[in-house]
């Protein structure tokens, strides 16, 4: 990790004018680091990372384009400074050619000096910033954020990969605090549109013009909250998913836009449209593909990784020395029904961790409340509706049975009273993951 002053490694022989450039360098509160022979260089190179080089081409045992050819190697953005007598021009100018950012000839120019190197420890800053920024974005928006192994969020997944290579329009269906908004932004960064435009348009609390507005660049166009679109707007968005076209007010042409929606709701747009409140044409337009994404109560055994994510991330985030979370509190969290899904749990998880003294795992005593009094005998009630097959049934039972018990098979074949060999032929004949 890069320290806070940047680090200056100074190569030349020991003279008045070396001496009054490391001074002049040491001014700004840079860290010099001087040295005055080519292998005393390459030894330097190896015990630090350094910003900035500037260096005799002709000295001691190991040249200086030796010393800048290891030195960018170990730092490609490294800003280097090459000093010559009179008579080495050449010599500098292959020096440039190798990645030197300017050269000069002795006795030196200090001011201008400084001034490289400023400019070249600008350039490294933005460069650091925009990895970091990216890194951020590929860690914030990629699929690898939909932690778990359950077979409920690995078919999500594999559905969002698959139709993200694409330009259909997707719709989005699950409970609030699901990850709808995350996996339509996974779906735009991994599509051909990934560095276009990515737009979040909240439905429910639309003004008036915003849809137009959103609509002046291409990319993807996020509509969350679909089934509370107005209208008047039901109309418009339809034209734009028919016909690509949009019109704004004042203007005496429509405007042609190539943007991907994407749409998310919680709500059963079917229903919507039996009680006259949405269109069903617009209904059929957006859902070319559908995407149902699970409530965390249909994905259970994807807690315990979810939670050993998010207190890894809240220790980073709030300084906090969490080691884990005990065999009863987890037990806890498996048993609490989470209406409010993963968005739920990672604010409790949160919480706990902000809240943690110590070096210590988390405990039952640190659960919140809701959490805290949840029954594990809620999780083994079954609830069937009138109509279902004796297959159908047997399914639920397997099903909740296998929740109940945490996924462990064994356990879940001895509670139903069947063997495990017939357990596992159930699973496969039910396609139970």
């Amino acid at each position: 990790m890069k320290i806070d002053a940047p680090i200056v490694l100074v190569v030349d022989r020991d003279s008045a004018e070396s001496r009054s450039l490391v001074a002049r360098l040491s001014d700004p509160g840079w860290r010099v680091v001087f040295v005055h022979d080519g292998e005393a260089a390459i030894h330097a190179l190896s015990e630090t990372r350094v910003d900035c080089l500037v260096t005799e081409l002709r000295i001691q045992r190991i040249d200086g384009l030796a010393v800048l050819a290891r030195a960018r190697k170990l730092n490609p953005e490294v800003c280097a400074v090459v000093i010559t007598e009179g008579g080495d021009v050449a010599t500098a100018t292959e020096a440039m050619r190798q990645g030197a950012a300017d050269f000069q000839v002795k006795p030196l120019n200090l001011d201008r000096l400084v001034a490289v190197l400023e400019r070249g420890l600008s350039h490294q800053a933005l460069v650091q910033r925009a990895a970091e920024l990216e890194s951020r974005l590929e860690e914030r928006l990629g699929f690898e954020r939909f932690t778990g192994h359950s077979a409920a969020i690995g078919k999500v997944i594999e559905q969002a990969r698959q139709v993200a290579a694409t330009r259909a329009t997707v719709l989005l269906v699950g409970e609030a605090g699901t990850g709808k908004e995350l996996l339509a932004q996974a779906i735009h960064q991994n599509s051909p549109r990934a560095r276009e435009r990515y737009a979040r348009v909240h439905l429910g609390a639309l003004a008036e013009g915003v849809l137009e507005n959103e609509l002046g660049e291409d990319g993807t166009l996020f509509l969350d909250e679909i089934a509370d679109i107005p209208p008047a707007l039901q109309v418009r968005l339809l034209r734009i998913l028919q016909d690509h076209t949009f019109e704004r007010a004042g203007d005496r042409a429509p405007h042609r836009v190539d943007v991907r929606v994407i749409a998310a709701t919680n709500q059963d747009l079917d229903e919507r449209v039996a009680q006259g409140l949405f269109r069903e044409d617009l209904l059929q337009r957006l859902r070319v593909v559908t995407i149902l994404v699970p409530p965390l109560r249909e994905r259970l055994e994807d807690i315990p990784l979810l939670v050993d994510q998010f207190i890894r991330e809240f220790n980073r985030e709030h300084g906090r020395r969490v080691t884990g979370i005990t065999r009863g509190a987890m037990e806890q969290l498996l048993a609490y029904r989470w209406p409010g899904n993963v968005r739920e749990l990672r604010n409790a998880i949160e919480g706990m961790v902000v809240f943690a003294d110590g070096r210590r795992p988390l405990d039952v005593s640190d659960l919140p409340q809701g959490a805290r009094n949840s029954s594990r005998e809620d999780s083994r009630t079954v609830q069937l509706a009138v109509g279902l097959s004796m297959a159908e049934v047997e399914k639920r039972f397997i099903e909740e049975t296998l929740r109940s018990v945490r996924y462990d098979k064994p356990r879940a074949a001895e509670t139903l009273g069947i063997g495990l060999r017939t357990l596992y032929r159930k699973l496969k004949e039910y396609e139970i993951g």
